[in-house]
């Protein structure tokens, strides 16, 4: 019993000291995936709303494909310096102001999103409140917080 219980607790340890590592660089992953696909026009399902999106919040200053090619760097840049750890603080400053205008498009555009159920579009749309949690956690532990700490028992 002592043996699974040692067991448990390098487990514990072992998870302590790299989860948060391994949540950092498999969000990196997942921006740097989606970054690199909106370099190729039609390869995003993402294009079309990013368009539209950017078109609307800068008031039809940054538009179609300017739109696309300026968020798929903010996403390559967020992505290489999640995976690296490398410049993290700025990158974590570039994801928070990139999840504004991710998440920007349920409130400008919730009609469409979800004219009852809710569309593909949505979907993707809600899919990163998932990233913004797990940008906070990455946050608090650059920043030297604890994140975890109201958890332990």
């Amino acid at each position: 019993m002592n043996t699974l219980l040692d067991k448990g607790n390098r487990t514990t340890e072992w998870l302590g000291r790299h989860s948060v590592d391994i949540l950092r660089v498999s969000l990196g992953l997942v921006f740097l995936g989606f970054g690199v696909l909106k370099f190729f026009p039609g390869a995003s399902p993402a294009e079309a709303l990013v368009m539209r999106t950017l078109d609307t919040l800068t008031l039809g200053v940054v538009e179609g494909r300017n739109a696309v090619l300026l968020t798929a760097l903010m996403e390559c840049f967020i992505g290489l310096t999640l995976v690296t750890g490398r410049f993290l603080r700025t990158g974590l400053l570039v994801l928070g102001m990139a999840l504004v205008g991710i998440m920007s498009p349920v409130v400008l555009f919730f009609g469409d999103l979800f004219p009852g159920a809710p569309t593909l579009e949505a979907q993707y749309v809600l899919k990163d409140v998932v990233l913004a949690a797990a940008g906070l956690v990455i946050a608090a532990k650059a920043l030297s917080v604890t994140p975890l700490k109201g958890l332990q028992g």
